[in-house]
């Protein structure tokens, strides 16, 4: 099997799913815009070449690299990124050189767009959210939509993820300003849901059923945690809630999620919300065709005693597990992340020598992914909610100086 794997030098944790694949005996082939002198050496070891482009943006660049592999090596079986950046430009290199075993040009629309998201979550049985187009309607418009659902409303891009340039309008004055400049892009405007975002996420079969399952909780919307410079936590689950699994199973078949990763956002209701349900409901969020963002995979591994590269690996060769047992010890794996902009009460030093034998990760937040997960990172494994909150407070507490200031 000739498998390309476009961008497999970041997240830098993503030399993973390469290794496994070559582990499993697939050729794998890399594109990259990093200089091989850049990569890391576990990188190399699981690449049989790798090309470099000056700019992955660049099309044309991306179809001759395409060409030599397929010139040097046949014809090409697979083709992924596992990246939400990539995934329009997944699909047209996987059309355009006739590559099967992954999403093609009519998949993307209804994976790249929050307004198409709602149509397959609507067929899941799963209510949606009311919303209005921003760019297909004016501000009279927009005051109607208001008028029906109530303040604050939520804008957000409809083709795009992550928290940047998505406000939350709380008044007829933010509306107004936000009209008065409205962004060269198309928006999409929700009624609020006063829910906690959670996610089923796993990698899913040929059929679109998953082979393996998750979930994730993250207590603090990213909106807020991005526009007030706060500090992002969230966790692993250690089991998924039985309603969380129906739904979940629903959504995938709904999309037709076959033969890749998902990540599957929900809220859950924090109160009843009249035509959504009530509370501890599943309401649509969007959905992400790929591995949850950052070092996720990594929590997913640690909290369910797996290896859910080598699950993704499987899958691509066998469209099953050959390597996984998943009934292995479960715990809270648990992301929380610090700014260098505050001050903190306990010193990287304490954190370490408190939590040293259940800390798996730490590390450096590469600047991209800064804004939404801070600059330095910690995780660890615990077994109980209450030592999984308690992680957070300790790494997160603020000095009191720092504190009164914010």
């Amino acid at each position: 099997m000739n498998f390309v794997f476009v961008s497999p030098q970041f997240p830098k944790t993503y030399w993973n799913f390469c290794d496994r694949l070559k582990h499993n005996g697939v050729n794998v082939l890399g594109i990259g815009d990093s200089g091989y002198d850049e990569i890391s050496d576990e990188l190399k070891e699981c690449l049989t070449e790798y090309y470099r482009v000056d700019s992955m943006a660049d099309y044309d660049a991306m179809v001759r690299a395409m060409g030599y592999f397929t010139f040097k090596y046949g014809k090409i079986d697979w083709l992924e990124s596992n990246n939400e950046f990539w995934l329009e430009q997944d699909a047209a290199l996987r059309t355009d050189f006739n590559i099967t075993t992954g999403a093609q040009n009519d998949f993307i629309d209804r994976i790249k767009y929050k307004s198409k998201m709602k149509e397959s979550y609507i067929a899941a049985g799963v209510p949606v959210a009311r919303h209005h187009m921003v760019h297909e309607n004016g501000l009279d418009d927009a005051r109607a939509f208001v008028a029906q659902v109530g303040y604050p409303v939520i804008v957000k891009p409809d083709n795009g993820c992550g928290a940047e340039a998505t406000y939350k309008l709380k008044n007829d004055a933010e509306l107004e300003a936000f009209y008065a400049e409205l962004p060269d892009t198309s928006y999409i405007m929700e009624e609020f849901i006063n829910g906690t975002i959670v996610s089923f996420d796993g990698v899913a079969d040929s059929r679109c059923v998953p082979l393996f399952y998750t979930s994730n909780v993250f207590p603090t919307p990213l909106i807020d945690i991005v526009n007030s410079l706060g500090d992002l936590s969230y966790w692993t689950q250690k089991t998924v809630p039985e309603e969380l699994r129906d739904v979940g199973f629903r959504t995938i078949k709904a999309f037709g999620a076959k033969s890749r990763f998902f990540h599957c956002e929900f809220f859950r209701l924090n109160e009843d919300k009249e035509g959504l349900g009530q509370k501890g409901d599943y309401v649509a969020l969007e959905v992400n065709m790929r591995p949850a963002g950052g070092y996720t995979p990594d929590l997913i591994n640690y909290a369910n005693s797996v290896d859910c590269y080598q699950i993704w690996a499987d899958m691509v060769c066998y469209d099953e597990l050959r390597h996984e047992k998943l009934d292995l010890p479960h715990h809270y794996c648990v992301y929380a992340g610090r700014r260098d902009c505050h001050t903190y009460k306990h010193s990287h030093e304490e954190i370490l020598a408190r939590y040293g034998r259940q800390m798996k990760m730490c590390d450096r937040v590469p600047d991209v992914l800064s804004l939404d997960m801070g600059n330095q990172m910690y995780v660890a494994t615990l077994d109980t909610a209450t030592e999984r909150d308690a992680f957070v407070r300790y790494v997160q507490e603020q000095a009191p100086a720092q504190a009164a200031k914010d």
